[in-house]
């Protein structure tokens, strides 16, 4: 009988659990499998019940639809310590710090059977952000790539970890004082501000849980084979380079749903509202998309400037609302009579999730503002889109950085805090009515995204090069060649 380990790579994909690396992980698994690569994709449960109940899903398998077209993508779940109603977000220290102890135990149960099945896996892709990978591999003598979802910038910040430490920027020390001055001696970075790293990099708690993750996962990520990137590579050319100099990476961005739709793969850990049908009674253009994303949260006095900054701006917005963007308890977050005034004046539509991807392709949006999450600055260039920018939370404010001041496709909400309602009408203002230079730059890059993904382009090679690469490597581990057939 033939070997089936033979005919192609096995890889076990395992994504962060959070809604910012679930969406493109599952792109990701989507892409290989069209490759010929046979994918198994781990959520936890909590992820998935959340997914499940989010599109009512009669279906466990999110999968099921694209397995149907052809794809070897097979779908499990892991339970991550703690039970599905656990609240994750208000627990946020006990959770993650579960991740780093506990879960791991759960992965090495998993991937003891995952290795007997056929073909058996032999490839261990997981988020960058997991400190366990390199170990576990190990044990199954397993190929490790490290995806990260993030801006290569982002990533060689991390990386160089002891360079800032040993240049007195690194707040990982015992610094008193972390130098103010610019940061010029990154390989690939030119220079970069200390108030543009991610807010991990900032002054704060360095003994919590995520400091800590941060610390070990870039520790081992030096021992990982190859590393993805999601973002372009002539985007951030100088700092791949760098990087490529040190270890295997590929850039293979944007991972986008195939054909920029909505995903024929539920993702989203929240039901989605149905904004087309208003969105479709205005002009084109005109409409104001707001967004802070999926895991960051804001002051309640800043959503009230924001919102009275809307009201003063007249211009019509729809905007995503998460219902614990503040806090899990703290459900009163918008100002007395606000939603009443933007109803009877017809202005805008408050929801509190949607398909962000179906949205912003709508012809009636003219602009986005964001809180910089990766994820959205990609998606939002896509589609010709420029950016009020106003960074929450880790690489948010990094990401700021590339989208104001080195491809200038947006401008800062507030330039000092704290914001202000006036402020905030002032550039809703310049970014939907006087933005013409910014639209200028946001279709040259998108061109640069265009570009990377056509057949020839260097994302498409990337990911070519990278399965190569992976072929070789399991061969040289385990001693099986491999014929991959691409799906079209």
């Amino acid at each position: 009988m033939e070997n089936n380990a033979s005919k192609h790579p096995h890889a076990v994909l395992f994504p962060y659990p959070l809604q910012g690396h679930v969406i493109p992980a599952v792109h990701l698994a989507i892409k290989l499998a069209s490759k010929g690569i046979t994918v198994t994709f781990v959520n936890t449960e909590a992820v998935h019940h959340q997914i499940v109940k989010s599109h009512a899903m009669e279906d466990d398998n999110i999968f099921n639809g694209v397995r149907q077209s052809g794809l070897d993508i097979r779908y499990v779940t892991i339970n991550d310590g703690f039970p599905v109603e656990f609240d994750r977000s208000l627990n946020h220290d006990q959770f993650w710090e579960s991740v780093i102890h506990d879960f791991p135990a759960h992965v090495d149960e998993l991937l003891a059977k995952l290795v007997l099945s056929n073909p058996p896996v032999n490839c261990l892709i997981s988020d960058t952000f997991f400190v366990w990978p390199t170990i576990i591999a190990k044990k199954y003598n397993l190929v490790t790539v490290s995806f990260w979802t993030e801006p290569a910038l982002v990533f060689t910040l991390y990386y160089h970890l002891d360079l800032l430490n040993k240049n007195g920027h690194g707040h990982f020390t015992s610094h008193a004082n972390p130098r103010q001055d610019t940061i010029d001696y990154i390989p690939g970075v030119h220079a970069i501000e200390p108030k543009d790293l991610s807010s991990y990099l900032q002054p704060g708690d360095y003994t919590s849980p995520v400091h800590r993750i941060i610390v070990k996962a870039f520790e081992k990520i030096k021992k990982q084979d190859f590393i993805l990137c999601n973002t372009v590579q002539e985007l951030e050319s100088e700092t791949v380079s760098a990087l490529q100099e040190k270890q295997q990476i590929y850039s293979i961005g944007p991972i986008f749903p195939t054909g920029f739709t909505k995903s024929r793969v539920a993702t989203s850990l929240w039901s989605e509202s149905d904004c087309i049908q208003w969105l479709s009674t205005r002009p084109r253009g005109s409409v104001l998309y707001v967004s802070f994303g999926s895991y960051a949260h804001a002051s309640k006095r800043e959503i009230e400037e924001i919102a009275n900054g809307l009201l003063l701006s007249k211009v019509g917005f729809i905007w995503v609302l998460r219902p614990d963007i503040v806090s899990s308890d703290e459900p009163e977050i918008l100002p007395v009579g606000f939603e009443d005034e933007i109803k009877d004046q017809d202005q805008g539509l408050i929801v509190p999730w949607c398909s962000q991807i179906e949205v912003i392709s709508h012809p009636s949006i003219g602009g986005f503002i964001t809180h910089c999450g990766w994820n959205s600055i990609l998606e939002s260039i896509w589609c010709n889109l420029p950016l009020l920018c106003f960074p929450l939370l880790t690489d948010q404010f990094t990401n700021r950085k590339l989208v104001v001041d080195d491809w200038r496709v947006g401008l800062n909400l507030c330039d000092q805090k704290p914001i202000t309602k006036e402020e905030v009408a002032e550039k809703i203002s310049r970014l939907m009515m006087s933005a013409d230079e910014l639209r200028r730059n946001v279709k040259e890059v998108r061109k640069a995204l265009e570009g990377a993904l056509a057949i020839g382009g260097s994302s498409y090679r990337n990911l070519d090069q990278f399965i190569d690469g992976v072929k070789t490597k399991v061969q040289e581990k385990t001693g099986f060649g491999f014929k991959t057939t691409e799906v079209s």
